[in-house]
């Protein structure tokens, strides 16, 4: 595998809670997994058999959607899209995590077998299969009544890591604590549902619910699409020590509120972001950046610190092997990225809130054999030059990466 060196790096996010910004100008990734970050003369990263020049542009983990709709390749019967997941990479989402195959797949059945068959089938195909390179955590099994230990058991010797909760045919949502209790114990982690029923055969999940149920994740807490009512919500973030996922399909101002309650809780260890897509919502390829940019813009955090929540959150909540943060030992998963072009706010590295704008299929990306992506962006001048701006309107670039003018703002 060759190495990749990352240089001139402008601001470097780690997407560690505790430590979001580094200083890192460098960065050396040898056998897909970072070596050395510091000064270039410390790392020899420009002398790496690829090398990517950031010219001072942004360096972040690349995102994790926690809740993303798989079923099986890289198509969503819910849309009727193909290459979503290929898309997904070019909004900044290296690996996503599915939240159950069984819930979109079309003639969703409601049985132990086939819940099971599911999700050893899936853990199967994407085991190998890494959509533009993405990491797909698939093999996230719907809970239904019947499925035993040595069902679970069976699971998890295939590679099934992950349970989703809130889909099943149980008479009232209560009665499957039993199956989740069963799933943790064989060490998978457990998602439920919460908030309004989303689609015809689910069940509202209010807060007095899931804390009979105690999921591992209270899943799309801000609404998939309708949110927990307030004081329920102050109860799941004070009582509980679940995982609070927010997503991008949810309800914004509910984000916000839980967000500060996190805040004022101590607990935004436990918060992650995600898309909750494709759904009914759409298929969102920017999905997760946008929530990064509305938390950071509206929730009073750093730009680094949303994207902690959308990184090394989401890895720690869902125990995923690779911890999407940028340090040694860890997969080369990144992104280069920067301002966007008209934006009102200064680059992210000199101010919070300023808003992420990542390369498109069109601009120059390496992907070498890490599962990874890097990409980079129009470059401005030196490292520490203000942020880019595009080409007069009916001019080109005479070089440099090509640009995309459509994107998201």
């Amino acid at each position: 595998m060759p190495t990749l060196g990352v240089v001139n790096i402008g601001a470097f996010v780690t997407g560690v809670l505790s430590a979001p910004r580094g200083d890192a100008e460098s960065l050396l990734a040898e056998d897909g997994r970072i070596t050395a970050l510091g000064s270039a003369s410390r790392t020899n990263a420009a002398r790496a058999d690829v090398v990517i020049d950031c010219r001072g542009t942004t360096v972040m983990p690349g995102l994790v959607d926690s809740h993303c709709h798989v079923v099986l390749g890289d198509y969503t019967p819910r849309q009727k899209t193909v290459d979503f997941l290929d898309s997904y990479v070019h909004g900044g989402i290296t690996s996503v995590v599915s939240a159950g195959e069984g819930v979109h797949a079309p003639g969703r059945p409601h049985d132990a077998a086939a819940s099971k068959a599911l999700a050893i089938a899936a853990a199967k195909c994407f085991e190998h299969f890494h959509p533009n390179g993405m990491k797909v955590n698939a093999g996230s099994v719907v809970l239904e009544p019947g499925l035993s230990d040595a069902d679970f058991a069976e699971m998890t010797r295939h590679g099934v890591r992950h349970a989703k909760y809130g889909f099943g045919a149980y008479t009232h949502p209560r009665d499957g604590e039993p199956d989740v209790r069963r799933a943790q114990k064989h060490g998978l982690c457990v998602m439920s549902h919460s908030g309004g029923n989303s689609i015809p055969g689910s069940s509202p999940i209010t807060h007095d619910v899931l804390l009979h149920l105690r999921p591992d994740v209270c899943g799309h807490v801000n609404g998939g699409t309708t949110s927990l009512d307030e004081d329920g919500l102050r109860t799941i973030v004070r009582e509980t020590d679940m995982a609070l996922q927010l997503v991008q399909a949810g309800n914004l101002k509910s984000a916000l509120f839980i967000l500060r309650l996190a805040r004022e809780a101590g607990a935004l260890l436990r918060v992650c972001v995600a898309s909750d897509t494709p759904t009914g919502t759409g298929v969102m390829p920017m999905g997760v950046l946008k929530s990064v940019c509305e938390l950071a813009s509206l929730g009073d955090l750093a730009p680094e610190t949303v994207i902690a929540l959308a990184t090394g959150n989401n890895a720690r909540a869902f125990r995923l092997a690779a911890a999407a943060t940028l340090v040694i030992g860890q997969p080369a998963d990144l992104v280069v990225c920067d301002a966007p072009a008209a934006s009102l706010a200064p680059d992210c590295r000199r101010s919070r809130g300023a808003i992420f704008r990542v390369s498109p299929r069109s601009s120059s990306t390496a992907r070498s054999g890490w599962g990874a992506v890097a990409i980079r962006l129009w470059p401005s001048a030196s490292r520490r030059s203000p942020a880019p701006r595009w080409p007069a309107a009916g001019t080109e670039p005479s070089s440099g990466p090509a640009v995309e003018r459509d994107a998201a703002r």
